[in-house]
């Protein structure tokens, strides 16, 4: 339960720096410690305790395996969220290169 209620704590550390700064750079980081708060949550919705490796051997069988679907997922959101973040990144220099600045508060007129 613990685990649980870390997840909920770093997604909303995450959440409050998304909502609450006003530098580009500290949004990203926020949205960034999101992501890895809801993989975490994933992991451990797929974690069973003394668990085995979902791993199909010849002759054998298989009790309490741990599930694989979450795990699978969470490689999904990591390719995913790299993307996310190299996208902001790069929107974040380019934004900087135009005012010169990373507070969303004196970039003023965004124009397309």
């Amino acid at each position: 339960m613990i685990l649980y209620m870390s997840c909920f704590v770093l997604f909303c550390i995450g959440l409050y720096g998304v909502m609450r700064k006003r530098n580009i750079i500290k949004i990203i980081t926020g949205i960034i410690i999101c992501e890895y708060a809801a993989n975490l949550l994933f992991i451990l919705i797929g974690y069973r305790m003394g668990g085995r490796a979902p791993i199909l051997a010849h002759g054998t069988v298989i009790e309490n395996m741990v599930d694989p679907l979450p795990q699978a997922v969470v490689l999904t959101t990591i390719v995913i969220g790299l993307a996310t973040t190299i996208v902001l990144v790069t929107l974040a220099i380019r934004l900087y290169e135009k005012y010169g600045t990373f507070d969303i508060t004196k970039i003023e007129e965004l124009k397309g």
